[in-house]
């Protein structure tokens, strides 16, 4: 580790069971003249557990990310040795740590990722659906009307769909899935990876509400949906059809733009403007 550069390690550790943190991670939060977490406290145990002497810990989260970044950008340019890691798993995944990153990129300061755990890829690894093309989503929109929208545009996403969601959110994103794709749309639920309690479920959506429902199941910590794809005819492509045609209806008359955007991309003109009022509202 040079000490005479200025580098910003992206540190992973673990999700739920901590051996699976690696042996380069311990080395780089031993080394490092400080660490940036977004909690704390966790980061303390974390440190105790493997007897990982304490460097200055500073804190990044979601509330004071925009005026802490300048402040640590500042150390960093001190030919300082930087850490970022998060609660648990990769930082920067559906955590913060974005902003940090990209201005050093743009100031020319090292940034050095370690591979490690990720809940999305563990999840998505032993769902049983197909990994070799997939989109990461994230958290949806915890206000209904706008989830609703954001699961529209993804109804004929072809590729397996990853999203995270609290846990007492998940039945009402189930229903909203059901109201916006269908009841048999066939999605894996995955809790507490890695940990004793681990919990790998797939079922038709509506199979898994009445599975999680019915079993009481003990949902902690943060929820990872795995969900099947859209299956329909290999030929439709509604999702980039439909981002033509609200670009061509602003300067041509629906009808035309309807028919210009079918010949395209060989689609049922009444599906697409179907899914383009249902995205209206």
């Amino acid at each position: 580790m040079n000490s005479n550069e200025s580098v910003l390690y992206i540190v992973p550790t673990p999700i739920g069971n901590l051996l699976d943190i690696t042996n380069r991670a311990i080395y780089i939060l031993n080394n490092v003249n400080y660490i940036i977490t977004e909690n704390i406290k966790r980061t303390y145990f974390l440190l105790d557990y493997f007897s990982i002497k304490k460097s200055h810990l500073y804190l990044l989260n979601q509330h004071n990310e925009h005026k802490q970044v300048n402040y640590l950008l500042n150390i960093l340019k001190k030919n300082k040795v930087m850490a970022l890691i998060c609660n648990a798993g990769t930082p920067l995944i559906s955590d913060p740590g974005y902003r940090l990153v990209y201005k050093c990129k743009k100031l020319g300061i090292r940034v050095i990722p370690l591979p490690g755990p990720c809940a999305a890829i563990t999840a998505l690894s032993a769902s049983g659906l197909p990994p070799n093309r997939f989109c990461y989503e994230g958290f949806l929109s915890s206000k209904r009307s706008k989830r609703i929208k954001q699961l529209k545009l993804l109804f004929y996403e072809p590729r397996t769909i990853i999203i995270y969601e609290s846990t007492h959110r998940v039945i009402a994103l189930l229903e909203d899935i059901i109201k916006v794709f269908n009841d048999n749309r066939y999605i894996v639920l995955a809790k507490e990876l890695t940990k004793v309690w681990e919990n790998i479920y797939g079922a038709p959506v509506n199979e898994l509400i009445n599975y999680i429902k019915n079993n009481s199941i003990n949902i902690k910590g943060e929820i990872t949906l795995i969900i099947q794809g859209y299956l329909g005819p290999k030929n439709i492509n509604y999702i980039k059809a439909l981002d033509v045609f609200i670009k061509l209806k602003k300067l041509l008359p629906i009808s035309t733009s309807l028919s210009i955007v079918k010949s395209i991309f060989k689609v049922k003109r009444n599906i697409l403007y179907k899914n383009f009022i249902n995205l209206k509202d």
